[in-house]
């Protein structure tokens, strides 16, 4: 499971610039007014084979000065509860400021990995003040520039080289038993849909930790069912710090989806689809997971009629696009309305992510597919495809094609294979992967 980073610091620091160089994005809205980030940011980043995910954090900015440290106070708080590295920017121009002595004391009484990274070293003679940040306690500072990259291949190595090792208890689980994690903003209805799936406290055979407090797999086995479902806040005892909920939602919801094989994301049917919902999609395709879309709290929506259900569908499709391939089921877990049907999908769709093609099939198909509609020629050269084939141990389905130009396959065309392959096959509710190899 790839471990979780979190930025931390006061305002104006660079925070956003260098999630943004990290993760080679423009997620974060940058901008020198103090507090531009309200909404958290989160993302991936692959360095030298290692991946983590790395978390954001902003929406400091509040009218009252008191408040405005109690904010602070508690987000700092929340990054130590369940990081597993933190990266505490500070900023050169400036020197030590009372906030940074505030954050830093409460890091260094952490047990957390924490690295000190001096921002804007490039700017004026910001270098001088560095020295300065040896009295924050943290160590010595990572001199980077956020805005032009400087440093920050050092800083990822040191990233990297402090990241907790695996432990064995990743692996107790069962391997060809279905994770599912149930994910989602605030108030969409995850406790009561997890309550449902549980009832009663008998049902859960087996509680086993993993790595982190929050990699907690639960052995349901029940009506036919057996699967793990991977903790979330619905099922664990509420922590002592004083939650952001919308933060710490964020940071529980990357933990659920990395360790899960399918998430139900839940949407609120009487709020309809709205950022929150598109990011953590987002981050269920970057990580590879399979997908369940569950529309809850429809028995008290205002218009249930088939067409209002089929406009909500073709709502989130639209957003979601392009992956669109995924099933969409209306539920109440209040009333319990289709909740079995959505672990009857969820189970489908793992299988789904397991399936193989035998390769005699695959190229049969594909290859006529291709023979009637094949890539477009780029500057007079043509692309002839081969043979393709589907990695066996690939953590999602996988399909290399071999073809003499590579290089020349765009993206369109990639699409116009996938769509083929799951015209013919079902690889309902999971990512597939397209590879181009060179074969002569």
């Amino acid at each position: 499971m790839s471990r979780l980073i979190a930025i931390v610091g006061r305002p104006n620091v660079g925070k956003s610039t260098l999630f943004n160089r990290l993760t080679q994005t423009r997620s974060a809205i940058v901008d020198d007014t103090a507090g531009t980030t309200r909404d958290r940011q989160y993302g991936k980043v692959d360095w030298c084979g290692q991946e983590f995910s790395i978390v954001d954090t902003g929406g400091w900015v509040v009218n009252s000065d008191d408040i405005f440290e109690e904010e602070i106070n508690k987000q700092v708080q929340i990054a130590i509860e369940e990081a597993d590295v933190i990266l505490f920017v500070v900023d050169s121009t400036t020197g030590v400021t009372d906030l940074d002595d505030h954050v830093a004391s409460i890091l260094r009484r952490s047990k957390k990995p924490v690295i000190l990274v001096a921002n804007k070293e490039d700017v004026g003679n910001a270098r001088y003040n560095i020295p300065e940040f040896y009295s924050l306690g943290l160590g010595d500072p990572f001199e980077v520039s956020s805005a032009n990259g400087t440093g920050t291949g050092d800083l990822l190595d040191e990233i990297v080289k402090d990241m907790p090792e695996r432990d064995d208890h990743d692996d107790e689980t069962e391997a060809d038993v279905p994770k599912f994690a149930i994910v989602g903003r605030p108030n969409a209805g995850k406790s009561s849909l997890i309550n449902a799936f549980i009832g009663e406290e008998r049902h859960i055979v087996t509680d086993i930790a993993g790595t982190t407090r929050d990699s907690i797999y639960h052995r349901y086995n029940k009506f036919g069912f057996d699967f793990y479902l991977v903790d979330t806040a619905g099922i664990r005892k509420k922590q002592k710090v004083n939650e952001d909920i919308e933060y710490y939602s964020v940071i529980r919801s990357i933990r659920a989806i990395e360790a899960s094989d399918v998430c139900i994301l839940m949407i609120d049917a009487t709020r309809g689809i709205e950022a929150q919902d598109g990011n953590i999609f987002g981050l269920i395709q970057r990580n590879k997971k399979g997908l369940v879309v569950c529309v809850n709290k429809w028995d008290i929506a205002e218009d249930k009629s088939l067409e209002a259900q089929k406009r909500f569908e073709a709502a989130i499709r639209g957003k979601f696009a392009p992956f669109t391939d995924f099933p969409i089921i209306f539920t109440s877990a209040v009333t319990k309305q289709r909740i079995y049907k959505v672990l009857e999908t969820a189970i489908e769709v793992y299988k789904n992510r397991k399936r193989v093609i035998p390769t005699s099939q695959l190229n049969t198909y594909m290859l006529e597919q291709i023979s009637i509609t094949p890539p477009p020629s780029n500057k007079g050269k043509f692309v002839k495809i081969k043979y393709v084939t589907m990695l066996k141990e690939a953590v999602i389905p996988t399909f290399v094609f071999f073809c003499n130009l590579p290089q020349w396959v765009k993206e369109p065309y990639r699409r116009f294979l996938e769509n083929k392959i799951r015209e013919h096959w079902d690889f309902h509710g999971t990512p597939i992967a397209i590879f181009m190899r060179d074969k002569s």
